[in-house]
């Protein structure tokens, strides 16, 4: 873990700098950076030791620590600054029972017995990731009912699961992305161990587990990080979310440790396997090592050994982010790619308004998105009146992860559709093998793979004038679409403060048998992504492409000794090929191409596919996807 930025020697058991940890000769050690203080106490309320009030010694630099006997797991506790009526929960919880604004429960961080010693992480190449809110992932919204769900989701083809933000905040429910007890795990899914335990066995299945964590802001309610010290917070940002965080003024030291320290204690405590940054772009730090390098190298730290996948969210698309920090970069291992997204949504709906204005959807934008990544790499971006993004011209394809649905993109339209929804069942369909089966890493959100009934809205359970504005933020949001700002107009938006709204979003997982046909389509995809060598090699510069026509396109995967795979993708009506002058559909040398695999197989709700290539002429079904493979002549009868 990292250390203390202090000279104070703290005992050697300790795993964190701060917050509160059973000792090894009993009771417990306390520690919590309040600067501006001259007295901190420590107030056990309930359980083991309690009641009991005992000041803390104070340490240089505005640290106040000290061993309380009597206290052990299950103490409830609370801090007093100067004497104060008021007591608050530790910023470094490691649990809140009752909430953010209740007391701290002290936890043994070492209680859980693992079962994964032989573990040894995960990789970005390789892997297919799946997106998950644990509050609506089953109608229970616990670790223990996800938990269960974990052999399905291994069995489907899924690799890594990407688990949305899970640090405490108030209410009943919301997506975590308003955390303010970022040491602890929200008590709306279970324990804390729950939580250990739903890692260990997604271990024993073969699944990674990565964490969607928040370093940007923190939430609006129930925060106690000022009460100990503004120094927290700065105002030299702009953050369109709240206060931006203090990484590089004065006093800034104690605030790059808080959040060092909790990187790295996700991936020590929990075994987890990677972290997934958001919105990387409002981390602000002008300090020689930027704070994500800090973050990044922690955590590498606390895995000892294990190899850990890092993947950021930056809406700018810098690329910087990725590259080695000796080469003045970041460390990140990848980058969520919001441009194959777009291009993609407008290949199938036809719409590209609000932020998908400078998107065409063009069967080039595909191609384009498939080879480089981003699209837009430093050219003018209509809708921001800017250049945006940078040359990704030597990353390896699996740096970049795409996607159809995310919990924002679902979320950002009326009423939370999915895509299968805005779409053609067969445009869709063609659209879902180029994500299974494209070089980048893909990623899915949950209940995609069995095309879910079930929206994904925008939820969070706030009260009063906070919930007026949240709200109101909600529906303003909206109205940059202009196919649905007459409806927002009129009240249609559904509440995000109605707990009717939050069980809307909920998965039927019984949807898998209902919906076997989609369900099938993902499975098949994904096996085939998973067991032949031309998909699974996701080598640079190892796909070519070419436009067909107005809406098709070809992809041509490079195998070992000529053994290649053609992805032929139709989003329009049925297109003959006569004649066929592209390089990328001869056949390979000495052989010709049968079909391999088709959307529009009837296992996967399609009519059939009759030969595509007949007397080498090519004919390509209208809203279908055809994967091709090298085969050996016929052999023609004799006269």
């Amino acid at each position: 873990m990292p250390g203390t930025e202090t000279t104070v020697v703290l005992p050697s058991w300790r795993r964190l700098p701060i917050g509160a940890e059973p000792a090894p000769i009993g009771g417990a050690h306390f520690r919590v950076w309040a600067p501006a203080a001259r007295r901190v106490d420590v107030v056990l309320e309930d359980g083991p030791g309690a009641p009991v009030e005992a000041a803390l010694e104070s340490e240089p630099s505005g640290y106040f620590s000290g061993l309380v006997p009597g206290a052990a797991p299950g103490t409830l506790y609370r801090y007093r600054l100067d004497g104060r009526a008021a007591v608050c929960p530790d910023p470094a919880s490691r649990f809140q029972p009752s909430g953010p604004h209740g007391s701290s429960r002290l936890i043994a961080p070492d209680a859980y017995v693992w079962g994964d010693a032989a573990w040894r992480g995960v990789r970005l190449r390789g892997q297919v990731m799946y997106e998950m809110h644990i509050g609506t992932f089953t109608p229970e919204g616990s670790w223990a009912a996800a938990m269960r769900e974990l052999p399905e989701l291994q069995r489907a083809g899924f690799t890594v699961l990407e688990i949305m933000p899970v640090a405490e905040f108030p209410g009943r429910f919301g997506w975590g992305y308003d955390g303010v007890a970022l040491f602890a795990p929200t008590r709306l899914y279970g324990e804390p161990d729950d939580f250990r335990r739903f890692v260990d066995r997604a271990h024993a299945l073969g699944l990674g587990v990565i964490l969607d964590v928040v370093y940007n802001h923190l939430g609006p309610d129930g925060c106690s990080l000022k009460t100990f010290s503004s120094d927290y917070f700065t105002d030299r940002y702009q953050n369109e979310w709240g206060e931006a965080i203090n990484f590089d003024g004065p006093a800034a030291g104690p605030v790059r440790e808080f959040f060092a320290s909790n990187a790295a204690y996700w991936i020590d405590e929990f075994h987890l396997d990677g972290l997934r940054l958001d919105a990387t772009q409002t981390i602000h730090d002008g300090s020689p090592e930027h704070v994500i390098t800090t973050i990044i190298r922690c955590a590498r730290a606390a895995a000892r050994g294990r190899d850990l996948v890092i993947v950021a969210e930056n809406e700018p698309q810098d690329v910087g982010l990725v590259r080695a920090p000796q080469a003045g970069g970041y460390g990140v291992d990848g980058l969520w790619n919001d441009d194959f997204h777009h291009t993609a949504r407008v290949a199938l709906t036809g719409r590209n308004e609000a932020y998908y204005t400078d998107y065409l959807g063009t069967p080039q934008e595909l191609i384009s998105a498939v080879k480089w990544g981003y699209l837009y790499q430093g050219q003018r971006y209509h809708w921001q009146r800017k250049g945006r993004g940078t040359p990704t011209f030597g990353l390896e394809p699996a740096t970049f992860v795409a996607y159809l649905q995310n919990h924002d993109q679902v979320a950002n339209s009326l009423r939370g559709e999915r895509l299968h929804r805005l779409a053609s069942p067969g445009g869709y369909r063609a659209v879902t093998a180029l994500l299974c089966l494209g070089p980048a890493t893909p990623l899915f959100f949950q209940g995609q793979e069995f095309c879910a009934s079930s929206p994904f809205l925008f939820f969070a359970d706030h009260a009063g004038d906070l919930g007026a504005l949240v709200r109101k933020g909600r529906t303003e949001f909206l109205a940059q679409f202009p196919s649905i700002d007459a409806a927002t107009a009129t009240g249609a938006t559904p509440d995000p403060l109605d707990p009717a709204t939050f069980e809307r979003c909920k998965l039927r997982l019984e949807e898998r048998q209902a919906h076997a046909e989609a369900y099938a389509l993902h499975a098949d995809l994904l096996r085939l992504r998973r067991e032949d060598p031309a998909f699974r090699a996701q080598r640079p510069r190892g796909v070519e492409g070419a436009v067909l026509g107005p809406e098709a396109f070809l992809l041509r995967f490079f195998g070992e000794a000529s053994d290649d795979r053609l992805l032929l993708l139709n989003l329009g009506q049925d297109l003959r090929l006569e004649p066929a002058p592209e390089p990328l559909l001869a056949p390979p040398l000495g052989g010709e191409w049968a079909l391999l695999w088709s959307s529009e197989d009837p296992r996967y709700g399609g009519s059939g596919t009759p030969a595509p290539l007949r007397d080498g002429v090519w004919c390509l079904p209208g809203h279908a996807a055809l994967v091709m493979r090298p085969a050996r002549p016929r052999s023609r009868p004799h006269a």
